[in-house]
């Protein structure tokens, strides 16, 4: 049953482009241009190289795809979102302590230690924006 869909679907396809490319067209080699042997292998290699095409972009697309991810593996980069910490010393002051927080691409706190030595940020980071007055 699906070899007799595919037989008709082929045959049906194949009269169809027969009559729509005609006998004429701006076919410039060899031989006459009255006869449908040039158009309907100008029209047949045209389609054989869009399928061909696509299926290299297919391959070209799975590679791309395939070196970003293994890329962002080894991507050195990483941003860092530092807040001020109000702290009491043992004589009395109060100071300001920078407290940096890794944070992915999007903002959100990664819950693992900053490079620059801080701890883990707690479950819930700190709610407040440089916009903030200083305390």
């Amino acid at each position: 049953m699906n070899t007799t869909t595919f037989l008709a679907a082929t045959f049906a396809s194949s009269a169809i482009l027969l009559v729509a490319t005609g006998c004429r067209s701006d076919y410039g080699g060899a031989g006459s241009p009255y006869q449908p042997g040039p158009v309907v292998g100008k029209a047949v290699g045209s389609g054989v190289g869009v399928v061909a095409g696509n299926v290299a972009g297919a391959g070209v697309g799975v590679v791309q795809g395939t070196v970003a991810g293994v890329a962002s593996t080894f991507n050195p980069n990483y941003h860092m979102v530092r807040y001020w910490r109000t702290e009491t010393t043992t004589d009395g002051r109060t100071i300001q302590v920078p407290y940096d927080v890794l944070v992915d691409q999007y903002g959100r706190p990664a819950h693992m230690p900053a490079p620059t030595g801080n701890p883990a940020p707690p479950p819930s980071a700190p709610t407040t924006t440089t916009n903030d007055a200083a305390k």
